[in-house]
């Protein structure tokens, strides 16, 4: 007879893993117990025959529920304890200092989905209804370990049914934490802007609204949506007005993936994506012509679908007779998600109704969006279906990294593993900033960090971030380590492939530069002992600087300046694009700018990609003013869509003179200009990449930053890194973008923590 204590850590709480041990004891002939701990590891004594013994360890990862993932198994023999049988004990607040964590939350599976359906069974045409393989987790936990008085369900004692399948270890229900059936959970109301209660069954009226053209308020699993008829031109219109959002694209929610062939292409690799338990919104081709207004996502060539996720959703589609609705986040422009019942007076009002239901939203989680590009998955943002799980490991470490100031996420990080919050927003408002704070609380206490050795910061010391990991720092008495923005979007590709050196293309909008001025257009070496910026897009002036972002004609006459003189400027947009010119107030305004860049008063010097990409979507008459993050540019890649390459180069000499390409433009047709632009940029940065590379015997090229999602420069620099016999690496499981930047920001404080990199080269 032989007993031993097996500590099982990895995501092993709510997701079945309990009664798996159970009837794997049991098959095993095997004594004992399992329980859950409170650093949401699990704890497993089992006593029996040394070979039976033996199988169980062996079957515990390979036979794990398909949630578990099983990263660490400890064994320790013990005395024997005589037990009689296997149990499953009541859950410990003990911890073992181990590295677990809950899972996400889970779309709803396809056994709770047959019987939402079945007319037969007790939760039909219930929208809560859940098993151990799906529903909420993140959304709705306050502490661990992860069991039903630690979550939003607490206030939902269970009727004697619930009951009974909860307990019983060989139901699919058992333990699931948020079971619930019309008698005991929580219900849905649906009422007006004044709070009057409407009559009748409130998903089915909610679905006649949307069908009759109203805009209604839907609480779901981490907040509010705003939904709507998505083939009514005229609402759409409506909730743009109402919601402040002139151009930004909605996402759209369609009943299934016939109605998204109908519109949209997709492939084999985004049919998956969408069709996976994290249900994000997918980035699809639009098809041509698209059946659906183009309202939905102006001047782009891509519209952001997903499939419904939780039963709320199949039901109201049940019901309904539009299969596609706008299903976008409840909020205003750079505000927090509304979550919670007693602030949807801030939405007032945007809608006509409320859906809304009595179980609290713990831990707000907007929708994931996800990009494919080259093929590959890009996490534009990172929060729904893969939040709270880490992305990676670095020198090993506990810590906080704190992100950029837009699409912000924060890192905690603990033993060296680093776990993204979800995403967070724009950190400049002081409701976003708020959201923060809050979320990194929550994460720490999910993740049991109590004593961090090092708190992380984005370089900018203006960054309300920055300003708060400083006081942070102080508050916990613990080192503060600024890093440099773009050496954080390389560090996250590191942390994602594990390579310890690689040549790093960092092509971004903006950020701090270690000189003093704005980067964005970099070529980085980063070891394990040391960072240096080999190349960079050469410096050209943005007169009026941050104003530069909204109207980025200044992007443009900043770069013309690197080669004409200003009537030769005036003549080349009045021209090409004198549209654009009605941004500025009066005619004068062109003789100011014209006096800054002179001056240099207000005009900062930049190396900006994104703000290039921005002025030749000026010169090309498709974006005057950007009304959200990215616009111009990504319009100008939707433009380019329909051109060819005519091959124009950059001229390249020390630096990345993307000001060379404009001569060679202004004569083309705007599409081939496009599509060339874009092409030209990819071959020149591809190439002194590879040229740095080969000098210095490194054999991967990673290239990170927001532009990092244009299909057209990532494959054209993809083709030429590959055929130079290189790795071409871009992060999958980490966002590419902002949203991505603390868990570069973590990677980079382990080396020098661990003394591999100097405070000056992180900088």
């Amino acid at each position: 007879m032989k007993c031993v204590k097996i500590s099982v850590n990895g995501i092993v709480q709510g997701v079945g893993f309990r009664p798996f041990v159970y009837r794997l004891a049991n098959e095993n002939s095997l004594k004992g117990y399992v329980k859950n701990l409170g650093d949401a590891g699990v704890e497993i004594v089992v006593e029996g025959a040394g070979n039976d013994i033996e199988n169980f360890i062996n079957q515990l990862k390979l036979k794990a529920p398909p949630l578990a993932r099983v990263e660490k198994i400890e064994v320790k023999t013990i005395s024997p304890k005589g037990f009689n049988t296997f149990t499953i004990q009541n859950s410990s607040s003990e911890k073992q200092g181990g590295d677990s964590i809950i899972p996400p939350d889970i779309a709803i599976c396809e056994d709770c989905l047959k019987e939402l359906f079945d007319p037969t069974d007790r939760r039909y045409l219930y929208p809560f209804i859940v098993c151990t393989n799906c529903g909420p987790r993140f959304s709705i936990i306050e502490s661990l370990p992860y069991d039903r008085e630690n979550t939003s369900m607490s206030e939902f004692p269970m009727c004697k049914e619930c009951k009974e399948e909860y307990e019983n270890p060989m139901d699919r229900r058992y333990h699931a934490e948020p079971v619930c059936c019309p008698a005991c959970g929580p219900n849905y109301t649906l009422v007006d802007r004044d709070g009057n209660k409407l009559k009748g069954d409130p998903l089915k009226n909610a679905s006649r609204l949307i069908d009759e053209g109203q805009i209604i308020a839907i609480k779901g699993i981490g907040g509010f949506h705003i939904a709507c008829n998505a083939n009514d031109d005229e609402v759409i219109e409506t909730l743009r007005k109402r919601v402040r959002r002139p151009q930004q694209p909605f996402a759209i929610m369609a009943k299934d993936m016939a109605v998204i062939k109908s519109f949209a292409i997709v492939s084999k690799n985004e049919f998956e994506e969408m069709r996976s338990y994290r249900r994000p919104i997918i980035l699809l081709r639009k098809r041509r012509p698209f059946p659906l207004p183009d309202s939905l996502s102006p001047g782009l060539h891509t519209i952001g679908v997903m499939l419904p996720y939780a039963p709320v959703h199949h039901i109201m589609f049940h019901y309904s007779k539009t299969p596609v609705y706008v299903m976008t986040s409840a909020n205003y422009p750079d505000f927090p998600m509304v979550k919670d019942n007693e602030r949807i007076v801030e939405i007032r009002d945007v809608v006509d109704y409320f859906l809304i239901h009595n179980r609290k939203i713990v831990n707000r989680v907007d929708d994931s969006v996800v990009r494919f590009v080259d093929g590959k998955r890009a996490i534009i943002r990172r929060s729904r279906g893969f939040v709270p799980l880490p992305v990676g490991s670095c020198y090993r470490y506990n810590g906080i990294a704190l992100g950029a100031e837009l699409m912000n996420s924060v890192s905690i990080i603990k033993n060296g593993k680093v776990y993204p919050s979800q995403y967070i927003g724009n950190t400049s408002k002081v409701e976003v900033l708020e959201f923060m704070k809050e979320s990194i609380e929550k994460l720490r206490k999910l993740i049991s960090l109590d004593s961090p050795e090092l708190i992380v910061v984005d370089s900018h010391p203006l960054y309300h971030t920055s300003r708060f990991g400083k006081d942070l720092s102080e508050k916990e008495n613990v080192e503060l380590l600024r890093v440099q923005h773009h050496k954080a979007h390389i560090a996250s590709v590191m942390l994602e492939y594990g390579v310890e050196e690689m040549i790093g293309i960092a092509i971004d909008a903006v950020g701090y530069g270690s000189d003093g001025k704005i980067w964005g257009g970099e070529i980085f070496s980063i070891t394990q002992s040391n960072i240096k910026r080999l190349a960079h897009i050469s410096y050209y002036p943005i007169p009026g600087g941050d104003l530069a972002a909204y109207y980025p004609l200044r992007s443009l006459i900043g770069l013309l300046s690197k080669i004409y003189k200003p009537e030769e400027i005036e003549n080349i947009i009045q021209k090409t694009c004198p549209k654009a010119i009605d941004t500025f107030k009066h005619k004068e305004e062109f003789n100011i700018v014209f006096h800054q860049i002179e001056k240099r008063i207000n005009t900062p010097e930049t190396s900006s990609t994104g703000r290039f990409l921005d002025a030749i979507s000026v010169l090309l008459n498709l974006a005057y003013r950007r009304t959200y993050e990215g616009e111009p540019a990504m319009k100008l890649e939707s433009f380019a869509m329909g051109g060819k390459d005519m091959n124009i180069e950059v001229e390249v000499d020390g630096e990345i003179k993307l000001h060379t390409i404009i001569p060679q433009i202004l004569d083309l047709p705007g599409e081939d200009a496009a599509y060339s632009v874009q092409t030209a940029i990819g071959r020149a940065f591809a190439r002194e990449a590879i040229r740095q590379a080969e000098e210095m015997g490194i054999k991967s090229i990673g290239v990170s930053g927001g532009v990092a999602y244009n299909q057209i420069i990532i494959s054209t620099m993809r083709r030429i890194v590959e055929n130079s016999n290189l790795k071409f690496l871009v992060t999958k499981n980490i966002p590419r973008g902002d949203n991505g930047i603390s868990a570069g920001q973590a990677y980079l404080g382990g080396l020098y923590l661990n003394g591999n990199l100097r405070r000056d080269e992180i900088e």
